[in-house]
């Protein structure tokens, strides 16, 4: 299974332009991969630098025609022109997704900083070794705060879905096939994010805690696959205005029980498709 995580800032490269083709071109050029997991998707926002106001979610979900999508929208508001404005997460998928869920993550009050709406959008994906969770988001950037507010809901969320774990086994008992059938949402799962920490941060450290009994904690692929080797920069490596000083913000986790599947992370450094560079993750 190869799954590529890529913050698209609206799909604008360092050039400036806006241009969801690029940015499906460049991950094809990757890898054959099987899931797309994109930050800063952007509809109905003309304001954008570059954008027109374009449907990304839809322009991106054509560029990739056999790709189950599963959005979740952040900011959902009517915009002045009565368009919905919507910004958020987008995953494709061309391996059966069996479930989807998205969760609003815990947005309080900062009067020292300024601050969006977060989502997290999870996908249960079919594999040749089982059900298995990838949730994919972008934490807030200006308020250590709700940051901090969003990386225990990331830990409640999968101890949750471990809890979960166990609904499969009664499926038959309750709900037929109706709303309360049970869905598929296991404890195995990958957590990709633009995190807007970096690894000396204490988030960095508080997402690898043992979350409670039995619940798989989560392990940072690239230490599985390159240990002792520094993280690649996924910001600031081609846009020196907005970043002046590189640095890696952009991680891959698997939970534990699946973190001999780690076959490799890659970084691709040689695209300016965004401010960001996109990461590559290959399981077995």
């Amino acid at each position: 299974m190869v799954l590529i995580t890529w913050n698209v800032q609206w799909c604008r490269g360092c050039d400036g332009r806006v241009d969801p083709s690029r940015i499906a071109a460049v991950a094809r050029s990757m890898a054959d991969f099987d899931v797309l997991c994109l930050q800063e998707v952007a509809d109905g926002f003309p304001g954008l630098s570059g954008s027109a106001g374009e449907d990304q979610f839809a322009l991106l979900s054509g560029l990739l025609p056999g790709y189950s999508a599963i959005a979740g929208w952040a900011v959902d508001a009517l915009g002045p022109d009565g368009r919905r404005r919507r910004f958020g997460n987008l995953i494709l998928s061309r391996l059966p997704v069996l479930a989807a869920f998205r969760h609003l993550l815990p947005w309080p009050g900062d009067p020292q900083s300024r601050g969006m709406q977060r989502v997290a959008v999870e996908a249960v994906i079919g594999t040749d070794f089982g059900p298995l969770r990838v949730t994919t988001t972008h934490l807030e950037y200006y308020s250590a705060l709700q940051r901090a507010a969003q990386v225990e809901r990331l830990l409640e969320l999968q101890a949750e879905a471990c809890g979960h774990s166990a609904d499969l086994d009664q499926a038959g008992a309750a709900g037929g096939d109706g709303p309360f059938a049970a869905l598929a949402r296991p404890a195995s799962g990958i957590l990709t994010a633009d995190f807007n920490f970096r690894a000396s941060d204490p988030e960095y450290a508080r997402l690898h805690v043992a979350i409670a009994d039995g619940v798989p904690a989560y392990r940072d692929a690239w230490l599985l696959a390159h240990p002792g080797r520094a993280h690649d920069d996924t910001i600031g490596v081609h846009d020196r205005e907005q970043w002046p000083e590189p640095y890696a913000c952009d991680f891959v986790f698997v939970t534990e029980d699946i973190a001999s599947r780690v076959l490799d992370v890659q970084v691709n450094r040689e695209t300016n498709a965004s401010d960001h560079q996109p990461v590559m993750l290959r399981l077995g």
